[in-house]
């Protein structure tokens, strides 16, 4: 497709030297315009991809015309074109807003190369703005699926502190989507075109750890041969998300707590200390009140990460939101693989919304890409589900013995996904010794790993 230049300039010869320069290339389609009343005119009555106009005209300037043009199409690459004794009128035109400068007399070499960088950055930066939109738009709370209380709560509430530069801590088992509301919070606030950072602290070592977090400089440690900026550093001005918070030692704790006090800090082996402006997102599957109590995790930093404090329930306590999650996999996985499955056969829901998911969302997903995968026409049946992961409704009346036995498992699910996992505290919380509850655990073939979904 040709790019339309409009060509603003007082001079006829210089317009039609340029116009006939430029034609030559059949990339461009050219006009021109005497001045800039002329100019705003053919603006307005049809699409441009760029305007190359003089400085010094009669009437309005270049100057005032580049003006509106940023004002009423903010979009349009701008190139002035000025004399060799104006150079400060082509400085003062880039701080308002011009792609570039040419001094006149304008080479044909130099025209080229000026108008081809000005049409491909604004194509970059249209293709970038288009990018940022589809994730603003892919992150928007309206795509977030669920129609359960708890979880139209939870977007109300996430809603809410999105346009706030409030610290978030969300809280949720593995799996329940903690890392999609974190992107959701900061894709609806006014940090938004700016930098979302995301940091696993439970997947480095500690020295590591610092490293990733705050950066190091060159020499500070072996293996150190440049300069490394951290991921704060990097998040400046955006947000930064830190996955797994309650894995950290208490030795990185402290480091941590100064950044959020007052958001200093230094590199490692770094003199200088830098200031960044971060909005800051923590999430964990554990409870971070309870790692307080146990010592295991700073009251002072708890504080500080539990300004506002999100809770995702587990999907267990959300089955009915089971088919349209379900339905969203079913599509996205379709797509995906290139298959036309559309619809899932109602005995599968059945048993999807049977299965106690330990997993959680995550879980479910990954359960709907294998049938896809596995499906054998249009609909998903029972054929198609991993038989492994999904359990199927009981087909007979229970026994007294076994009414009892599942009352005892459910008993103790509870009871270890209350304490987080922490067998001591389970077995003191039901009133019997941790080898009691051993037993219990390996009778009933019960592992704590299944249980909580690690």
């Amino acid at each position: 497709m040709q790019a339309k230049i409009l060509i603003v300039d007082d001079d006829r010869a210089v317009r039609s030297a340029l116009k006939i320069n430029l034609s030559k290339n059949n990339k461009y389609l050219v006009e021109t315009a005497t001045n800039a009343m002329e100019a705003l005119r053919l603006l307005a009555e049809s699409t441009v991809d760029l305007v190359l106009t003089d400085v010094k005209m009669p009437g309005e300037s270049g100057m005032t015309l580049l003006r509106k043009i940023k004002d009423r199409w903010p979009n349009v690459p701008v190139v002035i074109m000025t004399g060799f004794g104006s150079v400060e009128d082509a400085v003062e035109a880039i701080k308002m807003g011009a792609s570039d400068y040419l001094i006149k007399p304008v080479t044909k070499d130099a025209l080229f190369v000026v108008i081809e960088k000005a049409l491909e950055n604004n194509r970059i930066r249209s293709e970038l703005n288009d990018l940022r939109n589809k994730v603003v738009e892919r992150y928007g709370f309206g795509n977030l699926i669920g129609n359960n209380a708890k979880m139209r709560e939870i977007y109300d509430l996430a809603s809410h502190v999105a346009a706030t530069s409030a610290t978030v801590l969300i809280q949720g088992p593995t799996g329940t989507g903690k890392e999609l509301l974190a992107h959701a919070i900061h894709y609806n606030s006014d940090r938004k075109n700016r930098p979302f950072i995301r940091v696993n602290c439970s997947a480095l070592p500690e020295t590591l750890l610092e490293s990733e977090l705050f950066g190091h400089e060159k020499g500070s440690f072996s293996g150190a041969i440049r300069q490394h900026r951290g991921r704060f550093e990097l998040a400046d001005e955006g947000t930064i998300l830190l996955d797994e918070i309650g894995e950290i030692s208490p030795a990185m704790q402290v480091k941590l707590l100064r950044v959020l006090e007052d958001g200093e800090f230094q590199r490692i082996g770094g003199m200088e200390t830098l200031k960044v402006d971060v909005r800051i997102i923590a999430a964990t599957n554990r409870i971070l009140s309870q790692e307080v109590e146990a010592g295991r995790f700073r009251q002072d930093l708890f504080y500080r990460l539990n300004v506002f404090t999100i809770q995702l329930p587990p999907l267990r306590e959300r089955t009915d939101d089971i088919p349209l999650l379900a339905e969203h996999f079913l599509r996205k996985y379709s797509a995906k693989n290139k298959k036309r499955v559309s619809r899932l056969h109602p005995s599968v829901i059945r048993q999807l919304m049977n299965y106690d998911w330990p997993g959680n969302v995550r879980e479910l997903e990954h359960v709907i890409e294998k049938a896809v995968i596995m499906a054998r026409s249009k609909e998903i049946t029972e054929v198609d589900l991993p038989k492994p992961k999904v359990k199927p409704a009981p087909s007979t009346p229970k026994t007294l013995a076994q009414s009892l036995r599942d009352c005892e498992r459910e008993v103790i699910i509870q009871a270890i996904r209350a304490e987080n996992g922490v067998q001591a505290r389970a077995a003191k919380a039901l009133g019997i010794s941790r080898s009691n509850l051993n037993y219990r655990l390996n009778k009933l073939k019960l592992k704590v790993p299944e249980i909580m979904g690690w």
